[in-house]
């Protein structure tokens, strides 16, 4: 129709011109000019119509186009809100469904508590601060999600709202849907003055008395028997931590007749460590391989096992064992019943302990450092530092160690400080510091002595084998010998030690059947044959010192120590050519080592190279040496 119309007008237009054409032939001049000037103002007048009608036109378009965006938009934020509150729900609904958490109601209380601010929800506040601090004090090498009743940290007192909201329908949800552990309880009035009962979900409840001045004890014993009901394994690591063993045994016990396999394998990890605690190692060990039956992928299992047979100086099966827990670490094969922090650093701990075992003392310094860096876990930070003692001691390093004894001054606990004795005896002997480690094996002696069964086990297979080549150094052998007596046969340090005190007599046959006896017992470590190799050097036969030699350095191929007697033995062969090479490959993993330097520059000096000689025995001076060492540096120096 629209398009019809326009052809009309087109027609019409074409007819006014015509007779417009017509007119002016036949009008004045003047009348023309007119008639001209009314058409033109006609036609702009058409022309401002027609740019009127596009502008309204444009606009109708851009208010349509607008209307629909806003449409689409409302529409878009209609969606997005029914999503957003879908997904608030789903995950209310989820949060709710795998809540574990452990909440703690408003007690009942006596009307005159309540008057003196012992609320109802006071109670339960102190009924929670004592589980809290349970939880701290326990200290575990276990997963909290392997626990059937696990409610980690998230514990929380509820009090009752009016009306309702949405933390109120969040607890509706939990309670429904949920695995939350309720506790309620009561104070009420008794014979015996007050009774507190707390109460876990639908179990017996446990009910302690006692008078009003007792209520702190009485709430913590209520706070007990719910961490007894609730965390049964956790419960007995904090009796054991808290010298209850007596208690820990009987829910261990318990743990082992009921019907989860989490709590049955790591209750047994629990009753070797009673049986540790005691002194019987090999009942730990026994309890262990049944933890091990039940779930043999607990690293933790054979990290202890390893401990033990350290302990016993069982050396080869702690190797044994060691490297098991580091290929189940490094794989990531570790049951999930262990925490991931905790199998970490286990990890970092048996890779010290691998490389103290062969006798790369560097590797071992650097994978401690890494542990360190973790932070502390169950004690291993305190552990780690003192053990930083020995390795720093074990490449010679001086500075390194009077660091490390700065960094463990102010160890705290039972273990922490014996472990830092320990660890300063080893050192005395190393820097021939007889007095010192003469003085730290007195005072381990004495506070092992306090440590019930354990403490003679650690005296006989750890203390008495360092106070033995103490006491040989400083020249005391016929005290040296005393120690030494009832040392067990068993006990691969004991031999080597029984091994040095014979070299330093020069009693060589006995010394040979001591080390080669240890050499039998522990053929994947290198520490008998350089014992071997140090005393035939003693002994004065060099070439028969480089086959024991030769072969420490083939069990462990970073063991130094083995490295500088080859070069000593070489010099004794007149072959300092051929020792300069052995200096340098041993001064790659102990650079800090003054005798080392010193023996260095004497196979230099013998070969001709004064200069290089003057170099390392600079290099000598500004390290540590023995008073020994110093008189032959001197010596050497003059020449």
């Amino acid at each position: 129709m629209a398009e019809e119309e326009t052809g009309s007008e087109k027609k019409d237009d074409a007819q006014g011109f015509a007779q417009a054409a017509l007119a002016l032939n036949a009008a004045s001049r003047a009348q023309a000019d007119a008639f001209l000037a009314e058409q033109t103002e006609l036609t702009r007048l058409q022309i401002e119509r027609e740019h009127k009608e596009e502008r309204l036109r444009n606009w109708s378009l851009f208010v349509s186009y607008a209307s629909a965006v806003l449409k689409l938009s409302f529409e878009f934020v209609v969606a997005l809100i029914v999503i957003v509150i879908g997904v608030a729900v789903g995950a209310a609904l989820w949060t709710a469904s795998h809540d574990k958490g452990l909440v703690i109601e408003a007690f009942s209380v006596p009307p005159d508590l309540a008057g003196r601010g012992l609320t109802g929800e006071v109670v339960a506040g102190k009924v929670l601060d004592r589980l809290t601090m349970l939880q701290v004090q326990t200290s575990s090498n276990r997963a909290a999600s392997s626990y059937v009743n696990n409610w980690g940290s998230d514990i929380k007192v509820q009090i009752p709202e009016t009306g309702v909201s949405i933390g109120e329908l969040y607890r509706y949800l939990a309670q429904w849907l949920g695995h939350e552990t309720h506790i309620t309880g009561e104070i009420y009035r008794d014979e015996h003055g007050l009774a507190v009962t707390a109460r876990v979900g639908g179990s017996p409840a446990a009910t302690v008395h006692g008078s009003d001045a007792d209520l702190d004890t009485l709430i913590q014993k209520a706070a007990e028997g719910v961490y007894r009901t609730t965390q049964p394994y956790r419960f007995a690591v904090y009796l054991d931590n808290h010298g209850r063993s007596k208690e820990a045994l009987a829910i261990y016990r318990e743990l082992i007749a009921g019907t989860s396999i989490d709590d049955r394998a790591w209750a047994y990890i629990g009753l070797s460590a009673e049986k540790s605690g005691i002194g019987d190692l090999d009942g730990s060990t026994a309890m262990l391989q049944r933890a091990m039956a039940i779930k043999p992928d607990i690293p933790l299992i054979y990290s202890n096992i390893a401990n033990n047979e350290e302990t016993l100086q069982h050396d080869e099966q702690a190797l044994v064992d060691v490297r098991k827990v580091i290929e189940m670490t490094a794989q990531g094969s570790g049951d999930a019943s262990m925490g991931a922090r905790d199998v970490r650093v286990l990890m970092f701990l048996n890779r010290v302990a691998l490389a103290q075992a062969l006798g790369d003392v560097a590797a071992a310094q650097a994978i401690n450092r890494q542990a360190e860096a973790l932070g502390d876990d169950n004690g291993s930070l305190q552990q780690q530092r003192a053990t930083d003692i020995a390795l720093c001691a074990g490449l010679y390093d001086h500075a390194c160690y009077e660091a490390a004894l700065d960094a463990t001054a102010a160890l705290s606990g039972l273990v922490a400080p014996l472990n830092r004795a320990a660890n300063i005896m080893q050192a005395g002997i190393f820097f021939e510091d007889f007095e010192e480690a003469i003085a730290q094996g007195e005072f381990l002696d004495a506070q092992l002595k306090k440590l019930g069964p354990v403490g003679p086990v650690f005296t006989l297979r750890a203390v008495a084998p360092d106070l033995v080549a103490a006491y040989a150094g400083r020249g005391d052998f016929a005290k040296a010998e005393a120690i030494a007596a009832p040392m067990p046969l068993d006990c691969v340090v004991c031999l080597r030690a029984r091994g040095r005190l014979a070299a330093l007599e020069h009693r060589w046959g006995a010394a040979e059947y001591w080390f080669a006896r240890a050499a039998r017992a522990t053929p994947s470590t290198p520490f008998p044959l350089g014992d071997w190799g140090e005393m035939l050097l003693w002994k004065g036969d060099p070439a028969a010192a480089i086959v024991k030699l030769r072969g420490a350095l083939d069990r462990g191929p970073h063991f130094f120590p083995a490295m500088e007697l080859w070069g000593d033995a070489l010099i004794a062969l007149n072959r300092s050519d051929l020792a300069i090479e052995k200096f340098a490959a041993a001064a790659v993993f102990a650079p800090n080592w003054g005798r080392l330097h010193l023996k260095w520059g004497e196979a230099l000096l013998w070969t001709g190279d004064r200069a290089g000689a003057a170099k390392q025995f600079a290099l000598a001076a500004g390290l540590f040496l023995t008073p020994k060492e110093m008189a032959e540096l001197k010596r050497v120096r003059a020449l």
